[in-house]
């Protein structure tokens, strides 16, 4: 089986890394590389030349890819967004990951009445908001405009409010390591479970500044090893 991960950049990926040594566990001979593209404009040329089997899609192309796609499985549809896609018969067929990695990387973590902001309105975003709901967690997306609350908008109250913390946007992920969404942190306290999606670096600027006021906090790589094997069954089935 020959699988990729598309996206741009991908320095920060260790999912090639991850599947390699999956492979090396199973004594499979499958692969999986990485397809850094600035654009989709050539994308089924380059995959059909390197006969994958299946690939995972990452920043910036879950919502881009949609277009590309021969089918989307309804998860994926009902959250605009797709991350893993399989190829059977020369037919691309969608599905998103992301919501179940996210519902199983929090779900012993909430407690009744629980909100959540979520930093981001990409397709990440998309996904963890879908994990919530299906939880029964009520969340309000954050980003820099409107129709969203806007990070100007958002409030020390809000905060205080909102016990769950999320971070989608790609904001402290390597090597950019000094940048981190623009709130209150005062706000935060050991009340709140923040949960940055990027795993490297281990811990960001954002969940460092969660954790010294006292907050539980949870990076992306849990979420990312759980959403890669619910891509595998895909792939496999």
């Amino acid at each position: 089986m020959k699988l990729a991960l598309l996206g741009h950049p991908l320095e920060h990926s260790f999912s090639s890394e991850y599947f390699a040594n999956k492979f090396i566990t199973l004594s499979q001979n499958h692969s999986y590389e990485n397809l850094d593209l600035d654009s989709l404009e050539h994308i089924r040329t380059v995959v059909e030349e390197k006969k994958l089997d299946g690939f995972n899609v990452t920043i910036p192309y879950k919502e881009k890819i949609i277009s590309h796609l021969d089918k989307i499985s309804p998860d994926a549809a009902a959250i605009n967004a797709v991350n893993t896609i399989k190829i059977t018969q020369g037919r691309w067929i969608g599905y998103n990951t992301d919501h179940l990695g996210f519902r199983d990387c929090i779900s012993s973590l909430l407690h009744a009445d629980i909100k959540a902001l979520i930093f981001g309105s990409g397709g990440s975003s998309k996904a963890v908001q879908f994990a919530l709901s299906r939880l029964g967690v009520h969340s309000t997306i954050v980003s820099r405009s409107v129709p969203h609350l806007t990070y100007k908008e958002l409030t020390n109250e809000q905060i205080l409010s909102h016990q769950l913390l999320i971070n989608t946007t790609p904001l402290g992920q390597h090597p950019k390591t000094d940048a981190c969404v623009d709130i209150a942190y005062e706000a935060i306290s050991n009340q709140h479970i923040v949960v940055d999606l990027i795993y490297n670096p281990d811990q960001t600027l954002f969940l460092q500044q969660a954790q010294a006021r006292g907050a539980r906090v949870l990076n992306g790589k849990s979420m990312l090893i759980s959403q890669a094997e619910y891509a595998w069954e895909i792939w496999q089935a």
